[in-house]
């Protein structure tokens, strides 16, 4: 009886872990560049939050937008993500000020997830915040291509390699602070550190 207890015991331990580790891995992404964050999302704003509440399958943030750098032609009220993190919600600070880039539902609803690049507005630096004006925008025609380990061969000339993930400093790295990928007059993009190339 003792053994069949044991048994058991062990069986339901397993399964607990296999679900857990099943639930952690239930969301997962690669972080984006500032850059591309921008060119995928639908909304880019700037926001304060205000008020949460606990919704049946999803939080609502309130928040006061602050400026509007896509988007569409309205105030957005308040953002939504998802009450459980397995499914790549986001848990936000209220009394803080982030820049957000998220996704506009078919309901008008503007929803984050893990996965969207959202920071708070006093950690970006000036270049980052002046790049979302105008410079970000500009490069949406370039795509970058995430390097890990070499060799990361560009394949076509309007990619630019994004190799702060080979000293693992992602998001932190020097590319992702401080440059764009933009095209230049040849055609062909690349990476610009502070201002964009010349028109000349």
């Amino acid at each position: 009886m003792t053994r069949y207890v044991s048994s058991c015991f062990i069986t339901l331990f397993v399964l607990f872990l296999w679900r857990v580790e099943d639930i952690a891995d239930a969301c997962r992404c690669s972080p984006p560049h500032p850059q591309q964050a921008f060119c995928d999302a639908d909304i880019v704003i700037r926001a304060k939050v205000v008020g949460k509440k606990a919704l049946s399958n999803e939080i609502k943030y309130d928040i006061q937008q602050i400026k509007m750098f896509k988007g569409p032609d309205r105030v957005i009220h308040a953002v939504f993500t998802s009450s459980s993190p397995a499914s790549c919600g986001v848990t936000l600070e209220t009394n803080k000020e982030y820049l957000f880039t998220g996704r506009l539902n078919t309901d008008g609803r503007m929803h984050l997830v893990m996965c969207d690049f959202i920071q708070y507005w006093e950690d970006l630096n000036g270049t980052q915040k002046n790049s979302l004006t105008q410079r970000y925008q500009s490069g949406c025609d370039c795509t970058i291509i995430r390097c890990s380990s070499l060799p990361c061969p560009v394949s076509a000339p309007d990619e630019c390699l994004w190799t702060d993930w080979l000293l693992a400093d992602g998001q932190s790295g020097p590319q992702a602070k401080y440059s764009a990928c933009l095209k230049g007059r040849d055609g062909s993009c690349a990476w610009y550190r502070g201002m964009a190339p010349s028109k000349k």
